[in-house]
C-alpha cells in the first residue's frame, strides 16, 4: 500500500528504510514496489509512485552534479555516506524506474567472520608475503567487505592505493589513497577510465594497489603491473568459482589484446596472481570464503587448493617474494 503522507517528504518515504542501520540494500522495481536486504534477505515492504520515486532520485542526485533522463537513462553514483546508487529509467527500464541503493555498514567486519580460525589465519598469512591475491564471487557475495578486511592485515607503514568505478571501499589502513573513475560529460569528454587510473597510480609509488573490480581493459594494465614488482595486491572480479576467476581475466585481456597466443595469456595471468580466494553466499544469507586456490603456473591455467596447513612462505609465491 502507497503511503500518501509519507510521498510528501523529499525522499518520497524511503528514509523509513535508509535510516535503519540494519538494512544493507534498498531496491525499487518497475517504480512501485520497494524491496529491502536485511540480515541477507529480501522482504517486499511497500510501495511508491513512479513519479514520487522519480522526485526522490532527483532530489538525490541534485547535489552530485548527476543527471538521469531518456537521453542518459542510467547513472552510477556514490553518495555522501559512501552508499552506492544505481538507477535506470525509461527506455531502458521496461516497466519503468528502477532504484537500488546498496549501504556499507561502518563497522568493519573481520576475517574470522568469514572463515574458521586456521583459514583466517592462512589468509593473514597471504597478506603478509606479500602474495597477489583475487577475490572472486558472484554479484553481493561480499567480495568488497572481504576486500576490506583483508587490506585490515596490511602492515602499517605501507601505502596502499585504491582504484574503482565508484568508490566503496573503506580500508582500515592509515595511509590509504583512494581514487575513483569519471564518466564522460554529456558532450562526451573528461572521462577517467579504471585503465587511466592505474596507470596513473603507478606513478603515485604505490606499496600495494587495491582494485574494487577488474571489469575491462584495466586487466592488461594490472597484470603488467604485478609481474613487475608490486607484489601484495588486492582486486576483486566476478566469477563462479576460483578457477573461472582466472579464465575470467584471460578472457579480458584476450578481449584488449586479442593478437596474443593463449598460452602466453594463461601465462601472464598465472605469473601475475598468486592465490584466488572465492567467496559465496549461503542460502542463510551468510557470506564465508569456500575457496583458497593457489595458481599453479603454466600454458593452461590451473588451481590447487591451499590447505591450511601449508607452509605459505615456501608453496605460494613461487619463490619471487
Amino acid at each position: 500500500m502507497i503511503d500518501l503522507v509519507a510521498e510528501q517528504s523529499p525522499l518520497g518515504g524511503l528514509e523509513r528504510w535508509l535510516s535503519d542501520p540494519a538494512i544493507t540494500e534498498l531496491m525499487v522495481n518497475g517504480g512501485s514496489e520497494v524491496w529491502i536486504e536485511r540480515a541477507g534477505r529480501l522482504e517486499h515492504v511497500g510501495a511508491i509512485r513512479p513519479a514520487t520515486l522519480l522526485g526522490a532520485i532527483e532530489h538525490i542526485l541534485a547535489p552530485l552534479g548527476r543527471r538521469l533522463d531518456r537521453t542518459h537513462p542510467t547513472v552510477d553514483a556514490r553518495l555522501v555516506d559512501g552508499s552506492r546508487l544505481c538507477a535506470v529509467v525509461e527506455p531502458v527500464a521496461v516497466d519503468g524506474p528502477c532504484l537500488t541503493i546498496r549501504r556499507f555498514g561502518t563497522r568493519p567486519i573481520p576475517l574470522a567472520a568469514f572463515a574458521a580460525p586456521p583459514v583466517a589465519t592462512l589468509l593473514s598469512e597471504l597478506v603478509a608475503r606479500r602474495c597477489n591475491l583475487l577475490v572472486s564471487g558472484a554479484t553481493s557475495s561480499g567480495k568488497t567487505t572481504l576486500l576490506n578486511a583483508l587490506a585490515s592485515k596490511v602492515e602499517p607503514d605501507a601505502r596502499l592505493i585504491t582504484l574503482e568505478d565508484v568508490a566503496e571501499l573503506r580500508l582500515p589502513h592509515p595511509h590509504v589513497v583512494r581514487l575513483e573513475t569519471r564518466e564522460a560529460t554529456p558532450d562526451g569528454v573528461g572521462e577517467i577510465t579504471l585503465a587511466h587510473l592505474l596507470r596513473t597510480a603507478l606513478r603515485m609509488r604505490p606499496d600495494r594497489l587495491v582494485v574494487g573490480e577488474i571489469r575491462g581493459s584495466e586487466a592488461v594494465h594490472l597484470l603488467q603491473a604485478l609481474n613487475t614488482g608490486h607484489d601484495g595486491s588486492l582486486a576483486t572480479v566476478h566469477a563462479n568459482s576460483a578457477l573461472d576467476a582466472l579464465e575470467r581475466l584471460a578472457s579480458l585481456v584476450l578481449h584488449e589484446v586479442g593478437n596474443w597466443p593463449l598460452p602466453a595469456v594463461h601465462q601472464h595471468v598465472g605469473r601475475a596472481i598468486d592465490v584466488v580466494v572465492h567467496v559465496v553466499r549461503g542460502n542463510d544469507g551468510a557470506r564465508r570464503v569456500a575457496e583458497v586456490a593457489e595458481v599453479v603456473t603454466g600454458p593452461a591455467l590451473s588451481v590447487r587448493p591451499l590447505s591450511c596447513g601449508d607452509d605459505v612462505v615456501d608453496s605460494v609465491g613461487r619463490g619471487r617474494r
